[in-house]
C-alpha cells in the first residue's frame, strides 16, 4: 500500500498539469451536459457537482490509472425522460442513488466481467467515431456558433438540426473573433507539441491548454477594448453560476426527495441508469486501457463499485448520474497522465474554482476550449488507426468501419450495439470455417480423409461438420480425429453419432473416431 501511495505522489510532475488540462476539458463539458440534461440554467450546477465527485470520489476509489469520470452526453435522452416521469430534479436525484447501490451490487456480484467481451475493432471503431465526432461537433464552437451544447455527442440534436447542418449554420453565423481566437488557440496547442518545447522547463509543468485559455480571455479582452464588433460575450463564454454569498453557494446542492421511494417509476429510471451507465464505463474502460502508454488493466468490478458510490454521492448532494468518459480519460492521456492522482487532480481545481474564482472562468471563450477538443478529436481518429486495422483484415476492418459509421449517425450505445452485431457475424463467420483441419489422401484402397477438429468444438460448429460430413465421397474412409479436442460440445456429438450409426453405412463410408468417446455412449447405443 505504502508502495503505492509513492507511486502516485511520485508523478505528480506529470499528474497536475494534466488534471489542469482534463479540467479545462471537462468545465464546458459538465456545464453543457447539464444544461442539456435538465433545460434548466438553475440546476447548471448539477453537472459541476457530478464532475467534482467523479474527480475526486470516483478517482479514489478506482483501480483505473487513467479513466476519468464526469457527467456524459450519453445519459442526456434518459435524464431528460426522467425528470419529465418523475417531475421533480429532487426525485430523480434518488433515482441516481438507487441506480448507484445497484452498480455497486452488480460489482460485487463480478458482473463487470462483461467489460472483457467487448472486441478490439469495436472499441477502436468507438474510439474512432468519438474523434471524428469531436471534431464535427467543435467546429461550429471554434466559429463561434454556439446554439448546441458543448460536449453533445448525438446526430441528432435538441434543437431539430443534427451534426451537418450545425456545419452549414456554423459557417452561416460564424462571428470573425471566435475564428481568429480558435485559430490562435490550435496553432498555440500545436507548437506545444513540438520536441523542442518539452526541452523548455517551465514548457514541462504547464500545460500549452492553459496557454490557450489565458490567450483566449486575453485576445477577447482585447478585442472588447479596441474592436468591440469581434468580442465575444454570453453564450459565447463559459457559463459557471456565481453565488454571492455562501448561502446562496450552498442552495446549488440538493438532496433526494425520499418520498418517492415509493414510486415504481423510480426503480424503473434507476435500473435503466445502472444499465446504461455501466455499460458506457465498461466500454471507455476497455477504450482507455487501450490507449494507455503503459497497458495497464483496469479492474471492472472494482470500477463498477466506485461508479456507484459516486453516483450515490452525486445524488446525496444534487449531482449528475456519473459514467467514465472517454473525451475526458484520452485528454488525460495526451496530456502525460501516469496515475490517478491526475483524476484526483482535476476534481480538485473543479472544486476550488467553483468556489473561489467563478467569476474569472466566465472570461473564458468557448472557442479556446473547442480548439482544445478539436486536437483530442484528431488524436483519437489519426489515419494511422485507420491504416492499421486495414492491415488487420476485413474480419476487423468491416466492423471497425461499420462501428464507426453507427456511432456517427445515431450515438454512442446504438452504435456500438450495431458494431457488435457485425462483430459477431465475423467471429461465428471464422468459428464455422475454422472448427476443423481437412486432410485428403489417396490410399490403394481408395480415398481417407481426416478431419481434425479444434481444440474447442462448441454448437456454433454444427452446421459446418455436418455439412462437411454430407458432402464425403461415397466409398471412402473417413477418420475423425477429436485427441487435440478439450471441449466438444454434446450438439457436434450426436452429429457425428448419427452420421456413423446412419447416414455412413448407407454410402458406404467407414468411419474412424479417435479421442471422441463420448460418441460411443450417446445416445445410450
Amino acid at each position: 500500500m505504502a508502495a503505492d501511495k509513492n507511486k502516485l505522489f511520485s508523478n505528480l510532475k506529470f499528474d497536475i498539469p494534466a488534471g489542469l488540462v482534463v479540467y479545462l476539458v471537462a468545465l464546458p463539458l459538465c456545464l453543457g451536459v447539464a444544461l442539456a440534461s435538465t433545460g434548466r440554467s438553475d440546476l447548471l450546477f448539477s453537472g459541476i457537482i457530478a464532475g467534482i465527485i467523479g474527480g475526486i470520489v470516483v478517482g479514489s476509489l478506482s483501480g483505473s490509472s487513467l479513466g476519468v469520470a464526469g457527467p456524459a452526453a450519453g445519459l442526456v435522452v434518459i435524464v431528460l425522460n426522467a425528470l419529465d416521469t418523475l417531475g421533480s430534479f429532487e426525485a430523480f436525484l434518488l433515482a441516481v442513488v438507487l441506480a448507484g447501490i445497484i452498480q455497486v451490487i452488480a460489482g460485487f456480484l463480478k458482473a463487470g466481467i462483461i467489460g472483457y467481451y467487448f472486441p478490439s475493432s469495436v472499441i477502436k471503431g468507438m474510439l474512432a467515431a468519438i474523434g471524428i465526432t469531436l471534431i464535427l461537433k467543435e467546429i461550429p464552437h471554434a466559429f463561434g456558433y454556439d446554439a448546441d451544447f458543448m460536449g453533445d455527442e448525438a446526430f441528432d440534436q435538441k434543437d431539430g438540426k443534427n451534426t451537418f447542418t450545425e456545419l452549414f449554420y456554423a459557417v452561416k453565423y460564424s462571428s470573425t473573433g471566435a475564428i481568429i481566437i480558435s485559430v490562435v488557440s490550435l496553432a498555440t496547442l500545436m507548437l506545444f507539441d513540438r520536441p523542442f518545447m518539452k526541452r523548455i522547463s517551465i514548457f514541462r509543468f504547464v500545460p500549452g491548454a492553459l496557454f490557450v485559455v489565458v490567450s483566449g480571455i486575453l485576445l477577447n479582452i482585447l478585442f472588447s477594448k479596441l474592436m468591440p464588433e469581434l468580442a465575444l460575450s454570453g453564450d459565447h463564454l463559459v457559463q459557471l453560476p456565481v453565488a454571492s454569498n455562501a448561502s446562496e453557494f450552498f442552495s446549488f446542492f440538493k438532496t433526494p426527495d425520499f418520498s418517492a421511494i415509493t414510486r415504481v417509476e423510480t426503480y424503473t429510471i434507476a435500473v435503466t441508469l445502472a444499465i446504461v451507465a455501466s455499460l458506457e464505463t465498461l466500454l471507455c474502460v476497455e477504450a482507455t486501457d487501450k490507449l494507455d502508454p503503459y497497458k495497464r488493466s483496469t479492474p471492472t468490478n472494482r470500477e463498477l463499485i466506485a461508479q456507484g458510490v459516486g453516483n450515490i454521492t452525486s445524488g446525496l448532494i444534487g449531482g449528475l448520474p456519473i459514467t467514465q468518459v472517454i473525451v475526458r480519460s484520452s485528454a488525460n492521456i495526451d496530456s502525460g497522465g501516469r496515475t490517478k492522482m491526475s483524476t484526483i487532480t482535476h476534481g480538485t481545481i473543479m472544486l476550488l474554482s467553483a468556489l473561489f474564482i467563478p467569476r474569472f472562468l466566465n472570461f473564458i471563450p468557448l472557442a479556446s476550449l473547442a480548439a482544445i477538443l478539436l486536437l483530442v478529436g484528431y488524436k483519437l481518429s489519426k489515419f494511422s488507426l485507420y491504416q492499421g486495422m486495414y492491415k488487420l483484415g476485413k474480419e476487423q476492418f468491416i466492423p471497425f468501419i461499420v462501428t464507426i459509421i453507427a456511432i456517427l449517425s445515431t450515438d454512442l450505445l446504438k452504435g456500438i450495439a450495431i458494431g457488435m452485431v457485425v462483430a459477431i457475424y465475423f467471429i461465428l463467420r471464422k468459428n464455422y470455417k475454422h472448427s476443423y483441419h481437412y486432410v485428403k489422401e489417396k490410399h490403394r484402397d481408395g480415398e481417407v480423409i481426416t478431419l481434425i477438429l479444434s481444440e474447442e468444438v462448441t454448437f456454433l460448429n454444427k452446421g459446418s461438420i455436418s455439412a462437411t460430413l454430407e458432402h464425403l465421397p461415397d466409398n471412402s474412409t473417413v477418420i475423425i480425429d477429436g485427441s487435440k479436442s478439450m471441449n466438444i460440445d454434446y450438439d457436434v456429438l450426436e452429429i457425428i453419432q448419427d452420421f456413423k450409426k446412419h447416414a455412413a453405412p448407407l454410402r458406404n463410408i467407414s468411419v474412424e473416431t479417435r479421442g471422441i468417446s463420448g460418441v460411443e455412449v450417446i445416445g445410450g447405443h
